[in-house]
């Protein structure tokens, strides 16, 4: 009961000189919680004794732990370069630079300069992204699901969308295209076999309720040995002739020619453009080594009637997205692969890896058991699936912790690295070089050096 009569009132407690420079509103929200957590414990006899100050400590700590931001950054040390979990694709700090001054300032976001009046949020961005891949118009949103949302509703409303059963995929986060369809209120026709579709699948299934033909891309999987699908193209042939929208969800969408081979697999945004297609759509985050974005390209009256539709309202883009878009894609366009850091990892040779690995194995050999291996890692984000490229890896031995726990040591100081063949890995094809020096200091602080 003494207890119970010591613990200090609300107000008389948060005069405390600590917290002098602290948020009222949020000191007393936090206040009331640990002076609760202290009644009940005290009635459950889990506390015996107390002091004021271990209740200011601990109110300080709650207050540190909210005011910190939840976002932090990490060291990518897994190999995997757009990695969704830790942010996919990064953004060039002197690109960021450029930007700065526009989104940071009143700008001409919705504000023709030329005619003095009311412009369009999308015409900074379509001039370069038209000149680029030879397309008649631009549409941005807030991510490639969003575009496809957006598409199905526009044109598919009530109305059937052919596509092929192996191409019905789930993606991360529970994406369906089925229940996508289902949501915009389009009617999924499916045709083919999982492993097998052709193109008189699509021709037989053609009513006079069709509205689009749509080929979706093979996010996180892939479909080998006794397997066809229908070529875009193909789709874009017979929509043609039937007087149909074709639509190519690609999902992640480069601009370049990719190495190790991979273009074989996953040809480019600038390649499906050559057919002439009715819609296009890709992500900004992706191969592509931008922002958060879905990029819809086509011809110009559809994207005319897609501007149209209510739902843009909710889906547009922001300032900071298109401006930095658009320093992206200009790079591309200038061939300034150096500047868009996916693209740059991406096309790294395993020399320089080698180069990296080395410099850090020198740095700290003496106080712990480093080796450097040859392996292969994944682009990551849906993209290229199933398929990897060569990267150069260090594995890491501290003292006698087995790689479960060396994981976890590097993660909890914000090191993200991975675990193979019974051996924890820093993989360098993710690695910036300036984020190497942290990597030491952290070995260091690990084996108390």
């Amino acid at each position: 009961m003494f207890l119970l009569k010591s613990i200090p009132k609300v107000d008389k407690f948060i005069e405390n000189e600590q917290f002098d420079d602290l948020s009222s509103s949020l000191l007393v929200s936090i206040t009331q919680e640990v002076l609760q957590n202290l009644r009940e414990n005290i009635l459950k006899d889990e506390v015996k004794s107390f002091t004021e100050d271990e209740l200011v400590q601990t109110v300080l700590q709650k207050y540190e732990e909210l005011t910190k931001p939840s976002l932090q950054k990490l060291i990518n040390a897994t190999g995997v370069i757009v990695h969704t979990n830790l942010g996919r694709s990064l953004i060039d700090a002197k690109t960021f630079d450029k930007v700065k001054d526009v989104v940071t300032s009143y700008n001409n976001l919705e504000y023709d300069l030329a005619k003095g009046k009311r412009g369009e949020r999308y015409s900074h961005i379509s001039d370069v992204i038209c000149r680029l891949l030879g397309c008649e118009d631009v549409l941005i949103v807030n991510n490639n699901a969003s575009a496809v949302f957006l598409i199905l509703n526009t044109f598919a409303k009530k109305k059937e969308v052919i596509v092929s059963r192996g191409e019905l995929v789930e993606i991360g986060g529970s994406f369906r295209i089925p229940e996508v369809m289902k949501q915009s209120g389009a009617k999924l026709v499916e045709v083919g076999a999982t492993n097998k579709t052709h193109l008189r699948d699509y021709e037989d299934s053609i009513t006079e309720k069709t509205a689009m033909l749509m080929k979706v891309h093979k996010s996180n999987y892939s479909i080998e040995g006794f397997s066809s699908e229908v070529e875009f193209k193909e789709l874009v042939r017979v929509a043609k002739e039937k007087n149909l929208i074709d639509y190519y969800d690609m999902g992640s969408g480069h601009l370049v020619d990719l190495p190790y081979g991979l273009d074989q697999h996953e040809p480019s945004v600038l390649k499906y453009m050559q057919e002439n297609p009715s819609l296009l759509s890709f992500s900004g985050d992706k191969l592509l080594g931008s922002v958060q974005a879905g990029i819809i390209v086509g011809k110009k009256e559809y994207i005319a009637k897609l501007k149209k539709n209510q739902l843009l309202r909710m889906l547009r883009v922001d300032k900071l997205t298109l401006a930095l878009l658009e320093e992206n894609i200009t790079s591309v366009l200038l061939n300034k692969l150096d500047e868009i850091p996916t693209l740059k990892m991406l096309f790294a040779s395993t020399d320089e890896l080698r180069e990296n690995a080395q410099f850090l194995k020198m740095a700290v050999n003496d106080i712990c058991e480093a080796h450097i291996i040859e392996t292969t890692s994944v682009i990551g984000g849906g993209t290229t699936p199933n398929r990897t490229i060569p990267s150069i890896a260090m594995s890491v031995k501290i003292k006698n912790y087995k790689q479960n726990k060396m994981e976890k040591l590097f993660r909890e100081r914000k090191i993200i690295g991975r675990i193979e063949d019974d051996k924890f890995l820093l993989d360098f094809r993710a690695i910036q070089k300036e984020d190497i020096k942290q990597i030491i200091k952290v070995i260091k602080e690990i084996t108390n050096v």
